[in-house]
């Protein structure tokens, strides 16, 4: 006989409250991210918890059974959601690594990517082949967003480094990176080289990851770059190569005799920017990622 007043039924007992530990809750998020099409699932789902508790990758695995309290799941969760609705996991964080260095980032900036580490690499090799390197080489970058390849130059080659943005918030997070850094880098606002002084050749070596995506493909990128990362830094006219022309012409006569010019470009836009380069007076070399795709045209003032 039921043992209550109404005599219905006792309900049945309810299991235990799951327990989300660090394995189960990385388990069930990166199974969540690979059926919404979130690229690196688990590696997103690694670096969201390891920011959301304050602690490094290796600490989850450390600590792989340990429960996690309330206040760690729903910080976790509103990040999980960000990511979901496709924010990049560098803008949830408010950082990025480039070059071994950790960067702030924000939606003000560009994310750094992985395949502009050759421009730092292909400007070591040029500091390695001049032939006068009795003074620091003198290089400027144009477009620095979160200033990541000046910072990254200055420190890994001890130029005298400065970087040109027309965005100042973007200035203003490239300054905070290159101090935390202990960088030297002059930080100058201008749309391109505008407001650079005229009439002297200063440079070494000009540096620039520029807008070179065509208009009409910006809605087509994945929603990590189309919604979130600003368009302004992105977008390169009808064929993606109109503000590299515009760098071309301004910066010829900022490079000294012998300089380099050092520009990121499109995965196909090899043989037209070197075309431009050969316009312009540079011999031109095209550059490619690990991936085999172009990456970079190296311009080099020809001696007259």
């Amino acid at each position: 006989m039921p043992d209550n007043v109404s005599g219905r039924a006792p309900a049945p007992p309810q299991p235990p409250p799951k327990t989300w530990t660090i394995a189960t809750v990385l388990s069930w998020t990166a199974e969540r991210f690979e059926r919404e099409g979130v690229d690196s699932a688990r590696l997103d789902a690694e670096l969201l918890l390891a920011d959301s508790l304050g602690v490094d990758r290796m600490r989850l695995y450390l600590d792989y059974g340990k429960p996690l309290t309330a206040e760690e799941l729903a910080s976790y969760r509103a990040r999980v959601k960000r990511r979901l609705a496709r924010e990049p996991v560098a803008y949830i964080t408010g950082r990025r690594e480039f070059w071994s260095l950790e960067l702030e980032v924000n939606a003000d900036v560009l994310v750094p990517r992985p395949d502009t580490e050759l421009i730092v690499e292909l400007a070591a090799e040029f500091q390695s082949e001049r032939e006068n390197a009795a003074e620091p080489m003198r290089v400027l970058d144009v477009g620095t967003g979160s200033g990541a390849l000046a910072i990254a130059i200055a420190h890994e080659l001890g130029a005298r480094v400065d970087a040109v943005d027309d965005s100042p918030p973007a200035l203003e997070v490239a300054r905070r990176n290159a101090a935390r850094h202990d960088a030297e880098v002059t930080f100058i606002l201008s749309d391109l080289l505008a407001a650079l002084p005229r009439g002297e050749a200063r440079y070494d070596l000009i540096v620039s990851n520029p807008p070179y995506i065509a208009s009409a493909e910006l809605d087509g990128l994945m929603p990590e770059v189309s919604r979130y990362e600003p368009r302004h830094a992105l977008d390169g006219g009808a064929d993606g190569l109109d503000v590299i022309r515009r760098l071309l012409a301004e910066a010829i006569a900022q490079l000294r005799p012998d300089g380099a010019l050092l520009v990121e470009i499109g995965s196909e836009q090899g043989a037209a920017v070197a075309a431009l380069f050969e316009q312009h007076g540079l011999a031109a070399e095209v550059k490619r990622d690990l991936a085999g795709h172009d990456r970079v045209v190296r311009g080099t003032r020809r001696k007259a």
